[in-house]
């Protein structure tokens, strides 16, 4: 063994799709006859936090009721996080705790995480399973970046990115920023995509794996084993 290259990999929600999550929006974009805009602002959660919490109470409630799990792509990930003798690092979009739940450990949840919630008044963060009832814990807020908010530990995400050699993008849209920028940032990596079709960014990777993530994931992750580890 002899050069092995940082790794970096960003996770959208292609990979947490094949587990069953729920995207919560209708045909027509709606959750409940509202947009999801209305739900995932700081303005929605000052006009209504009661509308709000109900949103991610339900969302939440999909973590802790048993209904979905790691699917194959999640555990071959984290099992190649455990095995790889270089640097790995894991960004995620996903607010959801399922690489955490398959085994993965140095996990950046860059638009925060469901199972946490924040004090409004303080910034504390703490773990929370349960709904949250504003009128009972009225400063409390979901631990998640919605929009119009700043995307989390993006300095170190960008860091890393400018370090890495292998750069894989799984499961992601290409349409959301800044996530959509890091295969730019990463422009002296080996670049992968891994989708099910073509993204907005396609061309700016040098390799594509096209097919559902818990199928071609664990693909490039063996055809990287095999050209470094053996």
């Amino acid at each position: 063994m002899s050069f092995i290259p940082r790794v970096v990999v960003l996770s959208g929600a292609g990979i947490s799709a094949e587990s069953g999550i729920k995207t919560f929006r209708d045909n027509n974009g709606l959750w409940e006859n509202h947009s999801v805009e209305e739900v995932a602002t700081p303005e929605a959660f000052h006009r209504d936090p009661r509308l709000v919490h109900r949103f991610y109470n339900l969302r939440r409630q999909q973590l802790t009721n048993g209904s979905v799990e790691p699917n194959k792509a999640h555990l071959d990930l984290a099992k190649f996080e455990q095995e790889w003798p270089g640097e790995f690092l894991l960004v995620t979009q996903n607010v959801d705790n399922l690489h955490e739940a398959a085994g993965s450990e140095n996990v950046i949840h860059m638009h925060g995480e469901l199972l946490k919630v924040r004090d409004i008044n303080t910034g504390k963060i703490q773990t929370w399973e349960e709904d949250i009832d504003p009128g009972k814990q009225p400063t409390l807020r979901p631990h998640i970046v919605w929009f119009g908010e700043i995307p989390l530990m993006l300095d170190e995400i960008y860091r890393q990115l400018e370090l890495c050699e292998v750069f894989i993008s799984v499961g992601t849209s290409g349409n959301v920023y800044p996530a959509a920028g890091f295969a730019q940032v990463a422009r002296r990596a080996e670049r992968h995509e891994v989708n099910v079709e073509s993204s907005q960014i396609s061309t700016h990777f040098d390799e594509h794996w096209v097919g559902p993530a818990s199928e071609k994931l664990p693909e490039l992750l063996d055809h990287l084993r095999h050209r470094f580890m053996t």
